[in-house]
């Protein structure tokens, strides 16, 4: 068993450095709810030093609320905005040694490509257009749009999110729906082992983001699951 460890960098929680000693694979903020050129570049280079695999991580513009706010995008403007992320990012990673190797949506944009298929369609336009794969929800119309298009589609699993008995995230906010490290761990191998994603992501700004991820991946490796980033 191989899979992607990935997480979320750029975003200002203070420890990218510590995360990216531990992942495969990087999200990485693009500007729109959080990051800036100055943290884009830092990370890549970053990065790039340990090896680790970076993407895109755009989301609704949306500072104020960190991009969890599910904001009314008519399709054509979502493209335009995700296509701006995209390029901005690219522009600094290859500079820094670190191309762009794919694209997963944050937050509430997420959550909107996987159950909407016109923004679905946004992004992997995007996507398409600049050669990047995707990271998404399993099932998804982001993963069957990708997949149809021609695009390679990652499903991932989540570590340190709480899952109801249907298989859909809990709601942040509700009990369970943020696991600790040793509850993340477990999950994070039952995942593996479960055969449907082939990447699982931390979340950098979770209380203890860097606790969480070093205790999965030393889980994954015990339970003898090799790791390595999807897209290299």
């Amino acid at each position: 068993m191989v899979v992607d460890l990935n997480a979320d960098v750029g975003e200002g929680f203070g420890h990218d450095g510590e995360l990216l000693a531990v992942v495969t694979s990087a999200n990485v903020a693009c500007g729109f709810h959080a990051g800036s050129p100055e943290t884009m570049r830092t990370v890549c280079a970053a990065a790039a030093a340990r090896g680790v695999v970076v993407g895109a991580h755009p989301s609704f513009r949306d500072r104020e609320g960190f991009g969890r706010r599910d904001l009314d995008v008519p399709p054509e403007i979502l493209r335009a905005d995700v296509a701006e992320q995209v390029e901005a990012l690219s522009e600094l990673a290859t500079v820094e040694g670190a191309p762009v190797a794919y694209l997963k949506p944050h937050g509430a944009l997420y959550h909107r490509a996987s159950a909407d298929p016109d923004a679905a369609a946004a992004i992997v336009a995007v996507a398409a257009t600049a050669g990047l794969a995707v990271l998404c929800w399993p099932g998804s119309h982001l993963f069957e749009q990708a997949s149809a298009a021609g695009v390679p589609a990652v499903e991932e699993g989540f570590a340190d999110r709480g899952y109801d008995p249907g298989g859909t995230l809990l709601a942040r906010g509700e009990p369970g729906s943020l696991l600790g490290p040793e509850d993340a761990a477990k999950q994070a191998v039952e995942l593996a082992r479960g055969g449907r994603v082939r990447s699982i992501c931390v979340h950098g700004d979770s209380p203890g983001a860097t606790e969480i991820a070093t205790r999965v991946r030393e889980a994954l490796e015990a339970a003898g699951v090799g790791l390595q980033a999807f897209a290299s």
